[in-house]
C-alpha cells in the first residue's frame, strides 16, 4: 500500500513540475509522464510484438507491407503540397498514387520509386507551418508520442479528413487489423534505431523531434518567402529543386539512371 501511494504522489509530483523546464517544453513534468505511459506500453506490448514479427516475417513481406501503406499516405501527401503550393511535389505524389496503386499492385511494390519519382512526405502540421502558424509547446500524447500543440491539431485534420483504408473495400474489422499491422510494421523498422539513443531518453527524442520539424519547417517556409526560388549554402536551384535535378529527383532525364528494383531500392 505504500509503494502505490508513493508511486501516486511521484506522478502527481511530475505532473505539476515546472522547474528545469526548456523554453519549447513547458508542459515536461506532464510530457514525461505521458512518455512514461508510452514507454511501459511499448515495452510489455508494441515492441514485443514488433519483435515477433520482425523475426518471422521475411524482409521482401516487410517491405511490402511497408509500401502498401507508404501509397495510401500519398493522398494526404499530395493534398499538403498542394496546399504549400509545391507543383513538382504534388505531380510527383499523385503519379506515385497512380502508378503505384496499379502497375504496383496496391502498392506493394514501388514501381514509381523505380521510375525516379520521389516520395515527398507532408502532413497538415507542417502546411499549418508553411503558413506561418508557430508550433506552440512540445507535447506528448498517449500511443502517438512526441507532437506539437500545432502538430497535434494538424494529425486531428489528416485522420478526419481521410482515411486510406476506404479507397478498399474492407470491412471494420480488416481495417483495424491493416492499423494494427502498420503499426508492429513501423515499431519494427525502428527496432534497430534504438542503439542511436543515449543519455536521457525522453530529453534525447524530444530534441531529435523538434529539430526535425524545425529542419522540415523551415525548408517549406523559405520556400513561400522566396516565392519558388531559394539558395541553399550559396548554391542557387529553382523551384523544381536540388540544383542539377529535375522535379523527379534524378540528375539526369526526368525517369533517372540509377538502377533499381521493383521496391525502389538502387542495387
Amino acid at each position: 500500500m505504500k509503494k502505490i501511494v508513493a508511486s501516486l504522489g511521484l506522478l502527481l509530483a511530475s505532473l505539476f513540475a515546472v522547474a528545469e523546464t526548456t523554453p519549447e517544453d513547458p508542459w515536461e513534468g506532464f510530457n514525461r509522464s505521458m512518455f512514461g505511459f508510452n514507454e511501459t506500453v511499448d515495452e510489455y506490448g508494441l515492441k514485443p510484438l514488433a519483435q515477433g514479427y520482425d523475426a518471422i516475417t521475411p524482409n521482401f513481406m516487410q517491405k511490402g507491407v511497408g509500401n502498401f501503406f507508404s501509397n495510401l499516405g500519398e493522398v494526404p501527401n499530395a493534398f499538403n503540397n498542394l496546399l504549400q503550393a509545391k507543383w513538382d511535389e504534388t505531380a510527383s505524389s499523385t503519379f506515385r498514387f497512380i502508378i503505384n496503386s496499379t502497375i504496383g499492385i496496391f502498392g506493394l511494390f514501388d514501381v514509381a520509386g523505380a521510375m525516379g519519382l520521389q516520395h515527398y512526405e507532408e502532413d497538415f502540421g507542417q502546411t499549418l507551418g508553411y503558413w506561418g502558424v508557430d508550433s506552440g509547446p512540445y507535447l506528448v500524447l498517449p500511443f502517438f508520442g512526441p507532437s506539437t500543440v500545432r502538430d497535434a491539431s494538424g494529425m486531428v485534420v489528416d485522420y478526419s479528413l481521410y482515411d486510406g483504408m476506404d479507397l478498399y473495400d474492407f470491412t471494420d474489422d480488416h481495417k483495424w487489423i491493416a492499423r494494427g499491422v502498420n503499426v508492429i510494421q513501423i515499431r519494427a523498422k525502428y527496432l534497430s534505431a534504438e542503439r542511436m539513443v543515449f543519455g536521457d531518453r525522453y530529453s534525447f527524442l524530444r530534441d531529435v523531434y523538434i529539430q526535425n520539424r524545425q529542419g522540415e519547417i523551415k525548408g517549406t517556409s523559405s520556400l513561400r518567402q522566396s516565392d519558388g526560388l531559394q539558395t541553399q549554402e550559396g548554391i542557387s536551384s529553382d523551384s523544381w529543386g536540388v540544383e542539377g535535378s529535375d522535379s523527379w529527383g534524378d540528375e539526369t532525364d526526368s525517369w533517372g539512371e540509377a538502377e533499381t528494383d521493383s521496391w525502389g531500392e538502387e542495387l
